[in-house]
């Protein structure tokens, strides 16, 4: 049987079978905001964060899907998207929806958060609310550390409308000369450097932007100021880069960093709500945006702010705090010195599952150990995302100046971290590492770590294969699972895709590996068909997966054909969905759940019941287009029973009634936290705390 080819292909499937991903994602956006919402079970400070976390994502979703849905309105492109939505129908769409969201996140921060964050000593004022010593302290603040960083940029025929950043916080503010009584327009750019919050005293904050307003006749010395309010503008700030023309893909990455930083166009203006309707016209044709791009608000604008007070040292205001555990096995071979990575994957494959289990002492340990082993001859390294100060950059760095070969295969297209990931890579190279960048056309997304030893009896290849990045920080607020082996078929494997990347091979046929572009979507389709046949001949036959975002057409239809085959189908999916579930006669027999919370769930996990034997495996692929088709992705197969019943309990954990978790009906999503009698479900995370904490298996249900 062909991958391309189910046993139902003859079968009509609507034409409305797809939900709009887009709009999915504004409804995954929604979901952050309903833990914002959640008094009950999440803390008031971390509620606070989520408020921030909604804002950043949806900053993104602008920059990057907003924008590249107004360059193909732009360039007259009237293709419809796969939900059969035409590009202006889908713009206005969005702007609707997130004009909703934007509005009830507001209330929330005003009626909700702020006012539960007073009634326990934490407050964000405004200037009328301010004592007179604090506003003696705030105006020499103002004087002493805000106003030598300012500079004021008034608009005339002399001085043309000036460029606003994206993402900055402004002050448009309307002058008049009391000589001529010339009304003009000015704008004072917000600093970054500083904190956006200023704490006036012990839980009392203010924000920046409100003392700069009441210092404007500092600013602005013989005028007289009429009106003054806070805007901000969101551009496209998705790079685009024409690699296959580019010489020197470095170079040309690069350059189009220095155009992201002197113009894009805007795709969204904010604004407060009450704003003069004359500085209002002034941006909005200054900047060339439509009054349906324009968001009216309460203040203050960008709520990102919130992250420095989900920080402050009130502990009973966040979540009880976690420790991640050494894993069982590896704890194992722990002595008075670390474990010894080495001799513990001799006798075992070791199923990590982040952040239950300590990236510290597990994945950034196997790297460590690999660059100070004397016997370590090699260190391969995919590096997709890392941090500021990594440990793992500095071990590779370190076993290069030992004289072992070292690649590090660094994707400078990561969006959002190529500038970091530039200066790694040069980082990496002065040390004498082999860096590579990828393929052209392609991201290097798959995570992978490959070490060669030299043991007497024998070269000994150890890898790991994750889900998440090599990242220190964010393996302690990501969920992720990784697999540490030493099974000479996955090391070999993983060998020869490590020489396929580096030495711009062909190689495509693999053992216990899919690879993407060419081999993910395939097998996966093949993995479903099988089930289909499995559930005809009466063999034990389900399909579980759990992603990230599900958007690709081609899963997606033989999901559905799945379903109405019969085959039971649970998709775990914590942002993008655009299957439809439950609906009759397309996909009654597919349960969608979306899991949200301390942690961000990020690992991807495949489970296909297989007629009693079941094919499992982890891996770095979402189903969406980008991930199947334009990236090297890879998913490695798991044959250990006992990481396959861990995957199977996860999901069981996921899937039951009692689990608190979002439910994707024909009508949309619903958050299910309590049962019947109103006692709270099961918080999966926090269950999964426990169990690590206990070094026990969490049950069903409990």
């Amino acid at each position: 049987m062909t991958a391309d080819v189910t046993p139902d292909e003859s079968t009509e499937l609507p034409d409305d079978r797809y939900s709009d991903r887009e709009l999915s994602w504004l409804s995954f956006n929604n979901r952050v905001l309903d833990l914002a919402k959640d008094a009950k079970r999440v803390p008031l400070l971390e509620r606070a964060k989520f408020l921030a976390i909604f804002s950043s994502n949806l900053d993104e979703f602008f920059m990057v899907r907003v924008a590249g849905l107004k360059r193909r309105i732009a360039a007259g492109v009237a293709v419809p998207s796969a939900s059969g939505i035409l590009p202006r129908d889908l713009h206005e769409a969005i702007m609707s929806r997130a004009r909703e969201l934007v509005t009830e996140q507001a209330r929330v921060f005003a009626e909700d958060v702020r006012p539960a964050l007073a009634e326990h000593g934490i407050e964000v004022l405004r200037w009328d609310q301010l004592t007179d010593p604090e506003r003696e302290k705030m105006a020499t603040l103002f004087e002493e550390r805000i106003f030598p960083v300012l500079t004021p940029l008034a608009v005339d025929p002399s001085h043309p409308f000036p460029y606003i950043s994206g993402l900055s916080n402004n002050l448009a503010v309307l002058l008049k000369n009391p000589t001529t009584g010339a009304r003009q327009f000015a704008r004072v750019k917000v600093p970054t450097l500083l904190s956006r919050f200023l704490q006036l005293g012990e839980g009392r904050f203010i924000a920046i932007e409100d003392v700069i307003s009441q210092h404007l006749d500092r600013l602005f010395s013989g005028m007289q100021v009429l009106d003054h309010s806070t805007f901000r503008v969101t551009r496209n700030e998705d790079l685009e880069v024409e690699e296959d023309d580019a010489e020197n893909l470095l170079y040309a990455l690069e350059q189009e960093l220095l155009r992201r930083k002197i113009g894009r166009p805007p795709v969204r203006l904010e604004v407060e709500e009450d704003i003069d309707d004359v500085m209002l016209d002034l941006l909005i044709n200054e900047l060339d945006i439509t009054e349906k791009e324009v968001f009216k608000l309460p203040p203050p604008l960008d709520l990102r702010g919130l992250f420095s007070l989900a920080d402050l040292d009130r502990e009973a205001l966040k979540y009880p705090a976690f420790l991640p555990r050494t894993h069982p096995e590896l704890a194992e071979v722990e002595t008075a010195k670390p474990a010894d990575m080495f001799a513990a994957l001799k006798q075992r494959d070791v199923l990590l599952h982040h952040p239950y289990h300590s990236f510290a002492t597990s994945v950034q340990r196997f790297i460590e150990q690999a660059a100070a082993d004397p016997t370590v001859l090699a260190i391969k390294q995919t590096l997709y995302r890392t941090s500021g100060d990594s440990p793992i950059i500095d071990a590779l760095i370190d076993a290069a100046q030992a004289g072992k070969q070292v690649l590090a295969l660094v994707e400078i297209k990561a969006r959002f971290d190529e500038q970091a990931n530039i200066a790694w890579a040069r980082k990496l190279e002065r040390a004498g590492c082999h860096v590579v960048y990828g393929l052209i056309g392609l991201k290097t997304h798959c995570k992978l770590s490959l070490v060669v030893r030299d043991e007497p009896d024998s070269l000994r290849r150890y890898c790991h294969i994750g889900t998440g990045n090599y990242n220190p920080k964010t393996a302690r607020m990501y969920e992720d699972v990784g697999l540490l082996t030493a099974n000479p078929v996955i090391t070999d494997d993983v060998a020869r895709l490590f020489n396929h990347l580096s030495g711009m091979g062909q190689e495509r046929d693999y053992r216990r590996l899919l690879v993407a572009p060419h081999g993910i979507r395939r097998g996966l389709l093949e993995f479903i068909d099988d089930e289909i046949e499995h559930q005809r001949a009466g063999r034990p036959a389900g399909i579980r997966m759990k992603v990230n975002s599900i958007v690709d057409e081609a899963v997606t239809d033989a999901l559905y054909r799945a379903s109405q085959a019969g085959v039971p189908v649970d998709l775990w999916v914590r942002g993008i969905c655009t299957v439809k579930a439950g609906v009759p006669g397309l996909s009654e027999n597919i349960r969608v759940r979306s899991i949200l919370g301390r942690f961000l769930e990020h690992s991807r996990l495949f489970w296909f019941a297989n007629g009693g034997q079941p094919r499992v495996g982890l891996g770095s692929t979402d189903l969406m287009h980008r991930n199947l088709d334009r990236r090297v992705e890879v998913l490695v197969s798991i044959t250990n029973p006992r990481h396959i019943g861990q995957i199977e309990e996860w999901f069981d954990m996921a899937f039951d009634e009692g689990t608190a978790s979002w439910w994707l009906e024909p009508n949309g999503w619903t958050q299910r936290t309590a049962d019947a009698a109103g006692e709270p479900l099961l918080d999966m995370q926090e269950a999964l705390i426990q169990a690590v904490s206990a070094r026990r298996t969490p049950e069903r249900g409990a």
